[in-house]
């Protein structure tokens, strides 16, 4: 169960990068956020795009137990994902935004596969 965790979340991840790679406005839409210059999508490609994709090759690597990365790459994206859902709690209590979707879905996303990442150490 644990190596399934690992690589649903690995495929989570690099969906979220082709995604982003391919689509960024599309896929910062949801955020409000308009992307008027190409530096902007090129901003989006790196942050989402590319740390998707690397994100989801570290997963890889960890499910694989590649050269004995499991735990310590399982950690780096764990706290990678807390760090995204404190992220949200601090924009929330800066801005107050409203409603579920996106802010606190993207919250429980986050905190929820950190939590199942740590849990399955």
């Amino acid at each position: 169960m644990p190596t399934a965790v690992i690589a649903v979340l690995a495929v989570f991840f690099l969906g979220m990068g082709v995604y982003g790679l391919a689509a960024p406005a599309a896929l910062i839409r949801p955020f409000g956020v308009v992307l008027g210059s190409p530096a902007a999508r090129t901003e989006v490609r790196a942050v989402y795009g590319g740390f998707g994709v690397a994100m989801a090759g570290l997963l890889a690597a960890a499910a694989a137990d590649a050269h004995g990365v499991r735990q310590g790459a399982v950690i780096a994206v764990a706290c990678a994902l807390g760090g995204m859902a404190a992220g949200r709690l601090v924009g929330w209590a800066a801005d107050r935004s409203g409603g579920f979707y996106p802010t606190w879905f993207y919250f429980c996303v986050e905190a929820a596969a950190a939590g199942a990442l740590l849990a399955v150490l």
